[in-house]
Protein backbone atom coordinates (compact mmCIF):
# COMPACT_ATOMS: atom_id res chain seq x y z
CA UNK A 1 0.00 0.00 0.00
CA UNK A 2 1.59 3.42 -1.29
CA UNK A 3 1.42 5.60 1.92
CA UNK A 4 0.23 9.34 1.44
CA UNK A 5 1.61 12.04 2.76
CA UNK A 6 0.10 15.01 2.74
CA UNK A 7 -0.11 18.05 5.22
CA UNK A 8 -3.99 18.33 7.04
CA UNK A 9 -5.38 21.35 5.53
CA UNK A 10 -2.80 22.15 2.34
CA UNK A 11 -3.88 18.68 1.58
CA UNK A 12 -7.67 19.38 2.12
CA UNK A 13 -7.72 21.87 -0.60
CA UNK A 14 -5.62 19.77 -3.25
CA UNK A 15 -7.42 18.56 -6.14
CA UNK A 16 -7.48 14.88 -5.56
CA UNK A 17 -5.43 14.37 -9.12
CA UNK A 18 -2.76 16.52 -7.53
CA UNK A 19 -2.84 14.62 -4.33
CA UNK A 20 -2.39 11.29 -6.11
CA UNK A 21 0.37 12.84 -7.95
CA UNK A 22 2.16 14.43 -4.92
CA UNK A 23 2.58 10.58 -3.67
CA UNK A 24 3.64 9.49 -6.78
CA UNK A 25 6.15 11.86 -7.07
CA UNK A 26 7.49 11.14 -3.16
CA UNK A 27 7.27 7.13 -4.37
CA UNK A 28 8.93 7.68 -7.82
CA UNK A 29 11.64 9.59 -5.67
CA UNK A 30 12.72 6.50 -3.86
CA UNK A 31 13.38 4.26 -7.47
CA UNK A 32 16.16 4.30 -9.84
CA UNK A 33 15.83 4.91 -13.78
CA UNK A 34 13.85 2.69 -15.54
CA UNK A 35 11.86 1.16 -12.84
CA UNK A 36 8.62 -0.20 -13.83
CA UNK A 37 5.31 0.92 -11.48
CA UNK A 38 2.57 -1.26 -10.85
CA UNK A 39 -0.62 -1.51 -13.17
CA UNK A 40 -3.06 1.04 -13.43
CA UNK A 41 -5.32 -0.87 -11.47
CA UNK A 42 -3.52 -1.99 -8.74
CA UNK A 43 -1.97 1.51 -8.60
CA UNK A 44 -5.37 3.22 -8.30
CA UNK A 45 -6.50 0.62 -5.68
CA UNK A 46 -3.20 1.83 -3.61
CA UNK A 47 -3.89 5.24 -4.36
CA UNK A 48 -7.25 5.05 -2.94
CA UNK A 49 -7.96 6.89 -6.03
CA UNK A 50 -10.59 6.30 -9.57
CA UNK A 51 -8.39 5.52 -12.61
CA UNK A 52 -9.36 8.36 -14.40
CA UNK A 53 -8.00 10.54 -11.34
CA UNK A 54 -4.68 8.40 -11.59
CA UNK A 55 -4.33 8.79 -15.50
CA UNK A 56 -4.46 12.65 -14.94
CA UNK A 57 -1.76 12.79 -12.24
CA UNK A 58 0.27 9.95 -14.38
CA UNK A 59 -0.31 12.55 -17.79
CA UNK A 60 1.14 15.49 -15.30
CA UNK A 61 3.64 13.52 -14.76
CA UNK A 62 4.52 12.28 -18.34
CA UNK A 63 4.58 15.32 -19.37
CA UNK A 64 6.94 16.88 -16.82
CA UNK A 65 9.53 13.95 -17.89
CA UNK A 66 9.35 12.03 -14.34
CA UNK A 67 8.08 9.04 -16.21
CA UNK A 68 7.75 7.73 -19.45
CA UNK A 69 4.69 5.69 -20.94
CA UNK A 70 4.69 3.29 -23.33
CA UNK A 71 1.54 2.10 -24.92
CA UNK A 72 1.28 -1.35 -24.15
CA UNK A 73 4.01 -2.01 -21.77
CA UNK A 74 3.59 0.07 -19.00
CA UNK A 75 4.79 3.29 -16.83
CA UNK A 76 8.20 4.08 -16.21
CA UNK A 77 10.91 6.20 -14.09
CA UNK A 78 11.99 8.50 -16.93
CA UNK A 79 15.96 8.90 -17.03
CA UNK A 80 16.78 12.57 -15.83
CA UNK A 81 16.43 15.94 -18.19
CA UNK A 82 19.30 16.96 -20.55
CA UNK A 83 20.53 19.76 -18.80
CA UNK A 84 22.44 22.51 -21.61
CA UNK A 85 23.80 24.86 -19.71
CA UNK A 86 26.08 26.99 -22.52
CA UNK A 87 25.43 29.69 -24.82
CA UNK A 88 27.76 30.00 -26.81
CA UNK A 89 27.80 26.47 -28.28
CA UNK A 90 26.21 24.80 -30.84
CA UNK A 91 24.33 21.36 -29.04
CA UNK A 92 26.52 18.69 -30.98
CA UNK A 93 29.54 20.79 -28.34
CA UNK A 94 26.97 21.27 -25.83
CA UNK A 95 26.25 17.29 -25.37
CA UNK A 96 29.42 15.52 -27.00
CA UNK A 97 31.47 16.17 -23.90
CA UNK A 98 28.96 14.20 -21.53
CA UNK A 99 29.97 11.52 -23.69
CA UNK A 100 26.25 11.17 -25.42
CA UNK A 101 25.75 10.31 -29.01
CA UNK A 102 24.63 13.42 -30.59
CA UNK A 103 23.14 13.19 -34.05
CA UNK A 104 21.04 14.87 -36.50
CA UNK A 105 19.04 13.94 -40.17
CA UNK A 106 19.35 16.74 -42.34
CA UNK A 107 15.64 17.17 -43.09
CA UNK A 108 16.38 19.49 -45.45
CA UNK A 109 18.32 22.70 -47.07
CA UNK A 110 16.75 25.69 -48.89
CA UNK A 111 17.91 29.22 -50.26
CA UNK A 112 14.43 30.63 -50.20
CA UNK A 113 13.39 34.52 -50.09
CA UNK A 114 13.47 35.64 -46.08
CA UNK A 115 9.32 36.22 -44.63
CA UNK A 116 9.43 39.46 -42.59
CA UNK A 117 10.05 38.19 -39.38
CA UNK A 118 13.19 36.68 -41.19
CA UNK A 119 14.36 40.05 -42.56
CA UNK A 120 13.77 41.73 -39.25
CA UNK A 121 15.58 38.73 -37.13
CA UNK A 122 18.57 38.75 -39.64
CA UNK A 123 18.75 42.53 -39.94
CA UNK A 124 18.49 42.40 -43.71
CA UNK A 125 16.75 44.35 -46.60
CA UNK A 126 13.65 43.75 -48.21
CA UNK A 127 13.97 40.80 -50.73
CA UNK A 128 17.13 39.41 -49.42
CA UNK A 129 17.20 35.58 -49.62
CA UNK A 130 18.92 32.95 -46.79
CA UNK A 131 19.28 29.16 -46.09
CA UNK A 132 17.08 27.83 -43.92
CA UNK A 133 18.30 24.62 -42.48
CA UNK A 134 15.89 22.12 -40.88
CA UNK A 135 17.60 19.22 -38.93
CA UNK A 136 16.09 16.65 -36.53
CA UNK A 137 18.57 16.36 -33.52
CA UNK A 138 19.05 13.07 -31.19
CA UNK A 139 20.77 12.34 -28.45
CA UNK A 140 21.54 8.67 -28.02
CA UNK A 141 19.66 8.12 -30.92
CA UNK A 142 16.49 9.63 -29.30
CA UNK A 143 14.71 12.05 -30.89
CA UNK A 144 15.53 15.50 -28.98
CA UNK A 145 14.63 18.74 -30.84
CA UNK A 146 13.97 20.29 -34.43
CA UNK A 147 16.32 22.74 -35.56
CA UNK A 148 15.31 25.24 -38.26
CA UNK A 149 18.53 27.88 -38.63
CA UNK A 150 17.93 31.04 -40.95
CA UNK A 151 21.71 31.92 -42.54
CA UNK A 152 22.13 34.75 -44.33
CA UNK A 153 24.55 34.42 -47.95
CA UNK A 154 26.35 33.76 -49.28
CA UNK A 155 26.95 30.03 -48.50
CA UNK A 156 27.91 28.14 -51.82
CA UNK A 157 27.57 24.67 -51.42
CA UNK A 158 26.25 24.63 -48.22
CA UNK A 159 23.49 21.60 -48.90
CA UNK A 160 26.81 19.49 -49.71
CA UNK A 161 28.92 20.14 -47.44
CA UNK A 162 26.36 19.50 -43.86
CA UNK A 163 26.40 15.82 -42.82
CA UNK A 164 24.54 14.45 -40.46
CA UNK A 165 25.85 14.68 -37.18
CA UNK A 166 27.92 18.15 -38.03
CA UNK A 167 28.18 21.01 -35.99
CA UNK A 168 26.66 23.80 -38.02
CA UNK A 169 28.91 26.35 -36.09
CA UNK A 170 31.89 24.47 -36.76
CA UNK A 171 30.87 23.99 -40.32
CA UNK A 172 30.48 27.83 -40.28
CA UNK A 173 33.55 28.53 -39.00
CA UNK A 174 35.56 26.56 -41.63
CA UNK A 175 34.44 26.79 -44.16
CA UNK A 176 32.75 30.19 -44.47
CA UNK A 177 35.34 31.78 -41.84
CA UNK A 178 32.24 32.68 -40.06
CA UNK A 179 31.90 32.47 -36.28
CA UNK A 180 29.20 33.47 -33.99
CA UNK A 181 30.22 35.67 -31.27
CA UNK A 182 27.47 36.77 -29.19
CA UNK A 183 24.25 35.45 -29.00
CA UNK A 184 20.70 36.22 -27.46
CA UNK A 185 18.19 33.27 -26.56
CA UNK A 186 14.60 34.21 -25.89
CA UNK A 187 12.85 31.13 -24.51
CA UNK A 188 8.85 30.08 -24.51
CA UNK A 189 7.13 26.82 -24.11
CA UNK A 190 5.08 25.74 -26.95
CA UNK A 191 2.67 22.25 -27.79
CA UNK A 192 3.83 20.05 -30.36
CA UNK A 193 1.94 20.51 -33.45
CA UNK A 194 1.05 16.87 -34.97
CA UNK A 195 4.26 17.20 -37.82
CA UNK A 196 6.82 18.03 -34.47
CA UNK A 197 4.86 15.98 -32.43
CA UNK A 198 5.63 12.96 -35.31
CA UNK A 199 9.23 13.77 -35.96
CA UNK A 200 9.85 13.96 -31.57
CA UNK A 201 8.04 10.62 -31.09
CA UNK A 202 5.39 12.52 -28.44
CA UNK A 203 1.50 12.78 -28.84
CA UNK A 204 0.26 15.60 -30.49
CA UNK A 205 0.24 18.91 -27.55
CA UNK A 206 3.12 17.91 -26.06
CA UNK A 207 5.16 20.25 -24.25
CA UNK A 208 7.99 21.64 -25.93
CA UNK A 209 10.74 24.57 -24.55
CA UNK A 210 11.34 26.46 -27.84
CA UNK A 211 14.09 29.00 -28.33
CA UNK A 212 15.19 31.62 -30.72
CA UNK A 213 18.43 32.43 -30.81
CA UNK A 214 19.94 35.47 -32.69
CA UNK A 215 23.58 35.21 -32.92
CA UNK A 216 26.74 37.58 -33.73
CA UNK A 217 29.82 37.33 -35.37
CA UNK A 218 32.71 39.35 -33.56
CA UNK A 219 31.45 42.97 -35.97
CA UNK A 220 28.44 42.62 -34.47
CA UNK A 221 26.56 41.06 -37.88
CA UNK A 222 24.20 38.81 -37.48
CA UNK A 223 24.95 35.59 -39.06
CA UNK A 224 22.21 33.26 -37.24
CA UNK A 225 18.61 33.24 -36.48
CA UNK A 226 17.35 29.91 -34.86
CA UNK A 227 13.89 28.51 -34.24
CA UNK A 228 14.58 25.42 -31.87
CA UNK A 229 11.78 23.50 -30.33
CA UNK A 230 12.79 20.56 -27.50
CA UNK A 231 11.07 17.91 -25.91
CA UNK A 232 10.28 19.51 -22.45
CA UNK A 233 10.30 15.99 -21.24
CA UNK A 234 13.78 15.39 -21.94
CA UNK A 235 15.35 19.05 -21.95
CA UNK A 236 16.15 21.94 -19.37
CA UNK A 237 17.91 25.25 -20.22
CA UNK A 238 19.75 26.31 -17.33
CA UNK A 239 21.46 29.82 -18.13
CA UNK A 240 24.51 31.33 -15.93
CA UNK A 241 25.82 35.04 -14.90
CA UNK A 242 27.61 36.89 -12.58
CA UNK A 243 28.02 40.68 -12.36
CA UNK A 244 31.05 42.09 -13.99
Amino acid sequence: MVEVVVPGAAGAQMPRYFRAKVTLQEWISRLGEGDSLPAERQLAEQLGVSRTTLRKALAELSAEGVLRREHGSGTYVAPPKVVRVRQLTSLTEDFGVNGMAVGSRVLSVDHIAADGETLQQLELRPGAKVYRVTRLRTLDDEPIAIEVAHLPGPLRGLGGRLHAGDSLYELLRVQYGREVAAVEDVVETALATPVEAELLEVPPGHPLLMIHRQGRDGAGVVIEWTRCVYRGDRFKFVARAARS
